[in-house]
C-alpha cells in the first residue's frame, strides 16, 4: 500500500500528539547531562504506534527501501516499509553482523560508536532509501548512516525521525536531505 501525500500534515499531527502523550521522559540518561526520550510507551501503543509509522512513512512515498538504525529504528524501519511495501535493512553496531561488512565510525553527543551493513550480500547501488531512528540529537548517527548509505551507492531520499531535540543542533549536519520529525523539542 502506498501513502498519498494528501493528509500528509494530519498525520503528522496526529502522531506528534501521540508521542507528546506517551514519551517518557528520562534525566542523565545514558549519562549526566543527557535527557532521554524513552519512547517504549508510544511503541507499545497500537493507535500511537500505528499514527506514528503512518507519518513517517508519508514522508518519502517513493523509497525502494527502508533504513532503520538500531535498535529503535528497526521498529520503526519496519512498520514503514511494510507500510510503503517495500524492504528494510537493519543498520547495525559494529561487531553484530558478520563479515564482510562495511563501516562508518562517527561521534555522539556522549561518546563514540560505529554502524555497519553488510559487505557483500545485498546491492544498494541507486536505489532510493528512507532513513529512519527514533531520536535526532547532535546527528553523528544519522549523518553517519547517510554516509555510509552514499559510500555504497544509495540515494537517501529522505530521512525520518520520531524526535528532534532542536538545542543540540542536528538538522544542521543533515541539511543537504529532506529530514521530516514529528515533535521538535
Amino acid at each position: 500500500m502506498n501513502i498519498e501525500r494528501t493528509g500528509t500534515t494530519q498525520l503528522v499531527e496526529e502522531a506528534a500528539l501521540a508521542v507528546a502523550e506517551h514519551t517518557r521522559w528520562v534525566d542523565d540518561f545514558p549519562t549526566a547531562g543527557v535527557r532521554f526520550a524513552d519512547l517504549t510507551p508510544v511503541f507499545a501503543d497500537g493507535p500511537s504506534f500505528s499514527a506514528v509509522i503512518s507519518a513517517l512513512a508519508s514522508a518519502a512515498p517513493d523509497a525502494e527501501l527502508v533504513a532503520g538504525i538500531d535498535a529503535r529504528g528497526f521498529l520503526l524501519g519496519g512498520g514503514i516499509a511494510r507500510s510503503l511495501g517495500v524492504g528494510v535493512l537493519a543498520v547495525r553496531k559494529a561487531g553484530k553482523l558478520p563479515p564482510p561488512v562495511q563501516t562508518c565510525e562517527y561521534t555522539l553527543e556522549y561518546g563514540t560508536a560505529a554502524i555497519e551493513i553488510p559487505g557483500d550480500s545485498l546491492s544498494l547501488q541507486n536505489r532510493k532509501v528512507l532513513v529512519v531512528d527514533d531520536v535526532l540529537a547532535t546527528g553523528g548517527t544519522l549523518g553517519a548512516t547517510v554516509e555510509l548509505l552514499e559510500r555504497v551507492g544509495a540515494e537517501v531520499v529522505g530521512i525520518t525521525v520520531v524526535t528532534e531535540i532542536e538545542e543540540l543542533g542536528g538538522r544542521a549536519r543533515l541539511q543537504n536531505y529532506p529530514l521530516t520529525s514529528l515533535v521538535r523539542i
